[in-house]
């Protein structure tokens, strides 16, 4: 009897070790690879001129608002003056920096899923955005320039090879007009969905809400902004860039 005791004994802290273990957290070990929560997709656009982020009667304003609508906060969605590109800049490092420590890891960049948009000013300023983020090592999924006017010490014509698709809605007629044609900085990796022209003599647009020096001045240019076939081919692009599309920006066709 006394030689079963060490037995039973052993038999019992067995049992006990079992249970206490079983009842505890999980101990993570170095070994195991850190949890990484990826940065939202991000949609950036840029208005013309000197209007502001929040004038609702420019196409790129609402656009953005039609599509917070349908995201909410699967997708972060913000327009800026092109004259905040800095701003932009800032607001889509800090998007990008999912664990806060200040700086973006490889991990971090690489994830990122942006798109780009503007007409006028804001076009020349999306192209701009772009390289500034190449300089950073981050890709850009996708730019697109509605008549795209080149501000001064920027080039709009060419996009940078950080970004895997890019599209220029434009027309050629008023005393204000459009970038007729960008290209890409490296084709192998830059595919340029279409330069697509748009002639508003011949199929005028109506457009509210504009002063009557833009409708004097800009007639043509505006009409590109606020042409509602030209915002949902826009929307169409972007869409098909963002989780919950069923479409690829492959199966787009731009005419």
């Amino acid at each position: 009897m006394h030689s079963m005791r060490p037995f039973v004994s052993a038999f019992f802290a067995l049992i006990f070790l079992f249970f206490a273990y079983a009842d505890s957290p999980r101990t993570v070990s170095a070994a195991d690879p850190p949890a990484h929560n990826s940065s939202p997709p991000i949609v950036i656009g840029f208005v013309g001129g000197f209007i502001s982020h929040t004038n609702t009667v420019h196409g790129g304003v609402q656009l953005a608002e039609h599509l917070r609508k349908e995201y909410q906060a699967q997708v972060h969605i913000e327009v800026f003056e092109n004259h905040r590109g800095e701003q932009a800049h800032q607001e889509v490092l800090r998007l990008l920096d999912v664990n806060h420590d200040g700086t973006l890891s490889p991990e971090e960049k690489q994830s990122a899923r942006i798109i780009i948009y503007g007409h006028s000013w804001g076009g020349s300023e999306t192209v701009a955005l772009a390289r500034e983020l190449q300089s950073d090592g981050i890709p850009v999924l996708l730019t697109i320039q509605v008549d795209s006017v080149s501000k001064m010490g920027e080039d709009d014509s060419l996009i940078p090879a950080n970004v895997q698709q890019a599209a220029n809605f434009y027309q050629t007629n008023g005393y204000l007009h459009g970038r007729p044609e960008i290209r890409a900085a490296d084709p192998a990796r830059t595919k340029i969905l279409g330069n697509i022209r748009l002639d508003y003599d011949s199929h005028p647009v109506q457009c509210n809400g504009y002063s009557w020096l833009a409708k004097t001045f800009e007639k043509q240019h505006i009409e590109i902004e606020c042409d509602p076939d030209v915002l949902n081919r826009v929307e169409e692009l972007i869409r098909s860039r963002l989780p919950s599309s069923s479409q690829t920006a492959q199966q787009i066709v731009l005419k």
